[in-house]
This record gives C-alpha cells, structure tokens and sequence, in this order.
C-alpha cells in the first residue's frame, strides 16, 4: 500500500471540499434555474406586492427548526464528545453542505464521523443513526395519523392487493432481519443485535432528548410550511391542512430519492396531495421552493464556509 505524505493528504482534502462545494452549488444552481414546474421568475415574481415581515417569522422558524436539529446532535454524540452548541452547529450545517447531493442525504453520515478519530468513527455512526431513527419516527407516528385522517377525509381507495402486498414485503424484511441480526453489515463489527445492544446501553435521559427535539424540530418545520402556505395566499383551515402535511412528509420520507429528483419528488407529492383539498399548484410549489430555500440552501450556504476552514484530526 502507498503511504501518502501528511502534505498530500491535505492537498487532496481541499481538492474533494472544492469537488463538494462546486457540486452543491452546481446542484443548488441547477435547481433554482432549470425547475421546468416553477421557473425562479414566477417565483420571485409571487413575492411582489406581499408583506415583509412575515419573512422574519419564516427565518425565525427556520432557525428553531435547525436550533433543534443542532441541540439532537450535541446530544446524541455526547458519549463520544461533550461539545458546545457551536460546536454542534459547525458539524451539522458543515455536514448538511457535503450531503446534499446524496441519495436520501445519506451522506450525512460519513460528514458527520469526518470530525471525529478514526478510532471513534463507528461509534459516530451509531449515535447518528439513532437520531435519525429518532426523527424518522415522529414522521411516521405523526404520517400515520395524517394519513388516516386524509384517507377518511378524502375517501380515498387502495387496492386490498397492493395493501397486502406491502404488508407481506414488510414481514419479509422483519424476518430476514432477525434471522441475520448476528451478521454484519457493510461495516466490520456492525451487526442488527450490536446496533440494538448499543442503543440499549445508552442513557435512558439522553434517549428521551434526542427524541423531543425531533418532535418539537418536525412540528416547527410542519408549522412552518403552513404558514408559507398561508403567505402565498393558500385558502385552508390549519385542521384541514395538518393532516395534509403530515401525509406529505410521510410519503416524502419512504420514496428513496437521488439528489437530482430531490425537490421534484416532494414537489409532486405536495401537489398531489393539496390538490385534494383544491389547493392551487402554483401556490403549493411556491411554498415548496420557500421552504427548500430555508431550510436546506440557505443552512448548506453557511456550512460550506465552515466545512472549507475546518482541519481535521489527523489520527
């Protein structure tokens, strides 16, 4: 194997942070210039003749959105490092940059253990992995809901096939996960039964955390697609939109998506869906774009300065 020099190491470091940065804002470019359901002229010309100072709540919903987001991670990886919110934030914004381009943002995990020894880069992985878990959980008790209350609401109808069809493949995957629990995954030394052993032995307070910033984190970034809603003039009750909204991040979170189709899958999703309850589509995409704009571009705008000025550990 060829030993690299601590310098060459470095040089190519900073070759893969340019690599990254251009391919976001390549793709942040691309999506805000070439979106052929809402071209960015319509949208910019949707905000004329509206009030301002709705913005600062929008910004300010953004910011609890990703302040939440910030104190799960300062939480979660606490067994490895005590860090401060700063700290926290650096991480989280810097790897949001370097995973926005990956399938399902799962790029996120890598970025994450990036600032950590190599020594403690699996264990990284798992305290990860469980605030993900976490925030995947509250999509799916809140998505449940919704969904139930659209499907009574709208009478909607699915095939009793297809139900059970899903049911089956479901129950299949449960079963073949507890049968290879011992194996290991991708990763040396990673099984299903270490991965629930792990998390077992984790504080019981720490746990509960992660868990409430992920609900108050998924109702502030809920709350806050209603309100754009709202601002481009969208006529519906906050009852009758919750569950709406609900649905749509539940649906949004199960279709895998590659960084191309990111914004196109949950735009056609919240279409469809606010469509249901005569819901224009210009309107839904605008608050779509919005809130694309808050909580994704604008926070991967700032992580990029931080990932290009971060030295990392060498180990």
């Amino acid at each position: 194997m060829i030993a690299l020099s601590h310098k060459t190491k470095q040089y190519l470091l900073v070759t893969l942070k340019v690599l990254i940065l251009g391919i976001t804002f390549w793709y942040i470019y691309s999506k805000l210039t070439h979106v052929d359901s809402l071209p960015l002229d319509t949208f910019i010309a949707s905000l004329q003749y509206k009030s301002l100072w709705p913005l600062f709540l929008f910004l300010g919903l953004a910011a609890a959105n990703w302040s939440f987001e910030i104190l799960k991670w300062k939480t979660v990886i606490a067994p490895v490092k005590k860090i401060s919110f700063r700290e926290a934030a650096q991480q989280s914004l810097a790897a949001l940059t370097a995973s926005l381009v990956t399938p399902n943002r799962i790029g996120d995990y890598g970025a994450k253990a990036y600032f950590y020894p190599s020594e403690k880069r699996k264990q990284v992985l798992l305290l990860n992995f469980l605030g993900n878990v976490a925030q995947m959980t509250c999509t799916i008790f809140f998505g449940v809901i919704g969904l139930s209350i659209v499907i009574v609401s709208y009478s909607l109808s699915f095939s009793v096939f297809k139900i059970a069809g899903f049911i089956i493949i479901l129950g299949f995957l449960v079963i073949i996960g507890y049968l290879f629990k011992e194996k290991e995954l991708l990763i040396k030394g990673l099984s299903v039964k270490n991965i629930m052993s792990y998390v077992k032995g984790l504080p019981a307070v720490l746990k509960r955390k992660v868990f409430v910033y992920s609900a108050i984190r998924y109702l502030c970034f809920s709350y806050l697609f209603l309100k754009l809603l709202r601002f481009f003039e969208a006529d519906i009750a906050l009852s009758q939109a919750y569950p709406l909204v609900f649905t749509m991040y539940l649906l949004v979170s199960v279709i895998p998506t590659v960084f191309i189709f990111d914004v196109v899958v949950r735009g056609g999703v919240a279409v469809w869906l606010f469509s249901l309850a005569g819901i224009p589509e210009l309107t839904v995409l605008c608050a779509v774009l919005a809130m694309w704009l808050l909580n994704f571009v604008f926070p991967s705008v700032l992580g990029s300065f931080y990932m290009m000025t971060y030295k990392p550990i060498r180990s």
